[in-house]
């Protein structure tokens, strides 16, 4: 049985990037917006597709990727509930460069490119909050091409199990981490393949630094973990 329908003004309104928007702004988008369902396996939209607005996840998982002409792939970004993706594209009135794929069954909402222009020309505290989200993102961007320059695959597949981590952790400190998707998207996002993803996992494991079950990684001491050199 498919799930009801959610309410597209609370939802808005309760994500950060909309939180100052009065009730009559939001319901403007609202307005704008369309409700996607994404079965685990649909594609959105493909590169070179023309973007007329940006999606918003409301649960489930996207991956976006670059497709290879030989039929590999390489995973830019995975993005679960709350998250957005397009904003960029949708500014630059260009096509989009990547592929989305939904990784699980998903809900997305859609708000069209005019409603949220009009908004943005409405609100400047809007556009500061929209300048910052791609700010963000491309601040993300560029420690990911930091890392895949300048770092081991061991050293990313550690800074992947840490990104949440506390930084203050005494010694002996515990931690668990819940894979979040698929080891092979896991690895295309991280640069590697999934045969060295395994294989680092592997040698944390005979470290004596994680310990795997499934999609469960328990990394036994954080300050180990930190300070391990491969």
């Amino acid at each position: 049985m498919p799930a009801a329908p959610i309410r597209v003004q609370q939802f808005l309104q309760n994500l950060p990037l909309f939180s100052e928007l009065t009730a009559e702004e939001i319901d403007r988008l609202a307005s704008a917006t369309a409700q996607v369902r994404a079965p685990s396996g649909t594609l959105l939209f493909r590169r070179g597709d023309a973007c007329t607005g940006f999606h918003v996840v409301v649960y489930g998982q996207i991956k976006l990727a670059l497709a290879g002409r030989d039929g590999s792939e390489k995973v830019v970004e995975v993005l679960g509930a709350g998250q957005s993706f397009g904003e960029a594209v949708m500014f630059l009135e260009r096509p989009y460069v990547v592929f989305a794929e939904a990784l699980a069954d998903s809900l997305l909402l859609f708000i069209g490119k005019a409603a949220l222009i009009a908004e943005v020309e409405r609100n400047p505290r809007f556009a500061r909050k929209m300048l910052a989200g791609l700010a963000m993102r491309l601040h993300r961007l560029m420690g990911d091409l930091e890392a895949f320059s300048l770092k081991s695959g061991t050293q990313r597949v550690i800074g992947y199990l840490l990104r949440d981590a506390p930084e203050e952790a005494g010694p002996g400190t515990p931690y668990d981490v819940e894979l979040t998707t698929s080891k092979g998207v896991l690895a295309s996002r991280l640069n590697i393949t999934r045969e060295h993803f395994s294989r680092i996992l592997h040698e944390l494991t005979a470290a004596g630094l994680i310990k795997v079950r499934g999609r469960q990684v328990s990394i036994l001491d954080l300050a180990q973990l930190r300070a391990y050199t491969p």
